[in-house]
């Protein structure tokens, strides 16, 4: 046990902090499941904003960066990074779009945009799949992350490490709701960053290593530094950017970075004061997700090469770490021991409060989905609010119980977990884009992606090995990324061509309650007119102005990122290069945020 009594004091303030936010927010919660699940839509932009970085600020979110840059280097953080797209096109179209729907949750969706049985049958499998199976395997990845640092730092056993912390999150998150979730997120999000500078601090200034000029210059770094894939293996580039950047921003359904927003980002935003505050809270997210947290966990990966160059190295030092977790992610809070007395207990507290985030608010997310999407759908409409709260309640103890099984008996690493949710939304994403701008797609479009996506990754992860599928240029992971892509995409196109789309009176209603615009529903406008009956037409189709608001975006939040490694690495002109191409991005896009008029 590495941790001294100032640690122990640390720790207890930091849990006291956390049940005493659980307690006060409870006293709204159980009023409704609208002030459970959503607050009771008064949340203000920069309070969600915080709240979807800290929940993307996982336990396992260290652990992966720093698996991914000792694997392959900095430039292999582009297959996350390449998400800023997605985030991007989110605030600027989709944001608005989501809070205009006044929806509960994204899967009651289905029965806005779509009708009949179809409609029904994707809402109610999808409130299990990704509710249940989907969300418990994240929540089982982040588990694991915390089972990792339990085991290096406290030398806890797995499922102690389970139980204690399970039981202090779900406490909190059953009394308060997304209210508690989301004000202990801002509390947590603090103390993590934190923690997560002071970590990189410590671990630049070893003995070993003794500033941030030595580390870069040390041989154990050489080819690991790049900020882009060497041009010189087309392998590395074609795998690790231009597939990201091409494909993956669109095609893949990742949590956190849905195409067109869905999960808990679409419940922040559903649980915001209005569309103003909408898409406040998501560009809040998307610049500090990708341009301000990224370069202290970058700092201590890189310095744990000098330090525990090889997996061997680690496990001598830590000879009781279980090889089923031993992984180049465990390096994180191998590095982590290095803090001195007081410091630990923060950055502990640091890590707790990453992993407590993120659970919280998938728990809070995924019994929504089981609630309101399942139980009052399917099994009990006239139930009560007090009975529907009380059933979140009950379903957040569930899925806890589910996502720790998960840790403890299935999952091994952190880029495992990456891998097999990323390949299992793969071919999906152009759908969510789609359907709130084209009339064509159709509920069966939705259920036949959503088939064909689990069965093609059920078959690729299960029956084909990477190394079978690995050509000269492409690595055998990304073959199968690509494949799963054209099949599945290749299907749920053939599908709407071929089925009939939704009624007049459905896309009708739909469009009257989000008013999208566009060509895409032409045809509708136009049937409308044939009918004698008026749908207001937007007076101006917005989404071609927001496309380069897209593009300045992810401009300006690049130019952050790499600015910021630029000048890490003491490149100074290109540091401020790019520091003024970001101030000019946010220039022009408070210029049109202001001009814009917002429901």
């Amino acid at each position: 046990m590495l941790l001294h009594s100032l640690d122990w004091t640390i720790l207890a303030v930091f849990f006291a902090v956390v049940i005493i936010i659980g307690l006060w927010s409870s006293k709204t919660a159980g009023k409704s499941q609208e002030q459970f699940f959503l607050g009771g839509r008064s949340m203000p932009w920069w309070l969600l904003g915080v709240s979807m970085v800290a929940t993307t600020f996982s336990a396992d979110t260290p652990n992966l960066v720093t698996g991914l840059v000792r694997e392959g280097g900095v430039a292999r953080n582009w297959v996350w990074w390449s998400f800023l797209i997605t985030g991007m096109v989110t605030v600027f179209i989709y944001a608005r779009l989501w809070r205009r729907s006044n929806v509960l949750t994204d899967l009651e969706f289905y029965e806005i945009r779509y009708s009949g049985k179809a409609a029904s049958f994707l809402r109610g499998f999808r409130a299990i799949y990704l509710g249940v199976l989907f969300n418990c395997l994240i929540m089982g990845t982040v588990t694991l992350a915390a089972i990792k640092i339990g085991s290096v730092m406290f030398g806890l056993a797995p499922w102690i490490i389970v139980v204690g912390g399970s039981t202090i999150i779900v406490l909190y998150s059953a009394l308060g709701g997304i209210k508690g979730v989301i004000w202990t997120d801002f509390f947590q999000f603090g103390i993590a960053m934190v923690g997560a500078f002071y970590a990189a601090y410590v671990a630049i200034n070893q003995p070993e290593i003794g500033s941030l000029t030595a580390l870069f210059e040390h041989p154990n770094l050489e080819g690991k530094l790049d900020l882009f894939p060497n041009m010189n293996n087309p392998s590395l580039v074609i795998s690790m950017f231009i597939i990201p950047i091409a494909v993956q921003w669109w095609a893949v359904w990742y949590p956190g970075s849905e195409p067109g927003g869905g999960g808990y980002i679409a419940q922040r935003m559903l649980a915001a004061k209005d569309e103003t505050h909408a898409v406040g809270a998501t560009l809040l997210f998307n610049v500090a997700h990708y341009a301000l947290r990224p370069w202290p966990w970058i700092i201590v990966a890189l310095a744990s090469l000098v330090l525990f160059p090889s997996l061997e190295s680690i496990h001598e030092v830590f000879p009781n770490i279980d090889e089923q977790y031993l992984g180049n992610d465990i390096a994180y809070p191998v590095m982590m021991t290095l803090l001195s007395p007081g410091w630990l207990g923060l950055v502990t507290a640091s890590l707790i409060a990453a992993f407590m985030s993120t659970i919280s608010t998938h728990l809070n997310w995924g019994s929504s989905y089981l609630v309101h999407d399942f139980y009052n759908r399917f099994i009990n409409p006239d139930a009560s609010e007090k009975e529907l709260v009380r059933m979140g309640r009950l379903s957040t103890v569930l899925l806890m119980v589910i996502s720790g099984a998960f840790a403890l008996f299935l999952l091994r690493d952190a880029t495992q977990a990456f891998n097999i949710l990323l390949l299992s939304g793969a071919g999906t994403g152009a759908i969510y884009l789609l359907r709130w701008f084209w009339w064509r797609i159709n509920a069966i479009t939705e259920v036949a992606a959503m088939i064909s996506g689990t069965i093609v990754a059920f078959v690729l992860v299960l029956f084909v090995s990477d190394d079978a599928m690995a050509t000269t240029y492409i690595d055998g992971f990304t073959v199968k990324l690509l494949l799963a892509v054209g099949i599945t995409s290749i299907v749920w196109i053939i599908t709407a061509f071929v089925t009939k789309p939704e009624s007049y009176e459905t896309q009708k209603k739909f469009y009257e309650l989000t008013h999208p615009g566009g060509p895409g529903w032409r045809k509708l406008i136009n049937e409308a007119k044939d009918r004698g009956e008026a749908i207001p037409e937007t007076r101006e189709w917005g989404v071609p102005r927001s496309i380069l608001m897209v593009f300045v975006g992810c401009i300006g939040t690049y130019s952050a990122l790499i600015g910021t490694g630029s000048f890490l690495y003491g490149n100074y002109i290109t540091a401020g290069i790019l520091t003024l191409v970001f101030i000019g991005a946010a220039i022009i896009i408070q210029n049109h945020l202001t001009k814009t008029k917002f429901q």
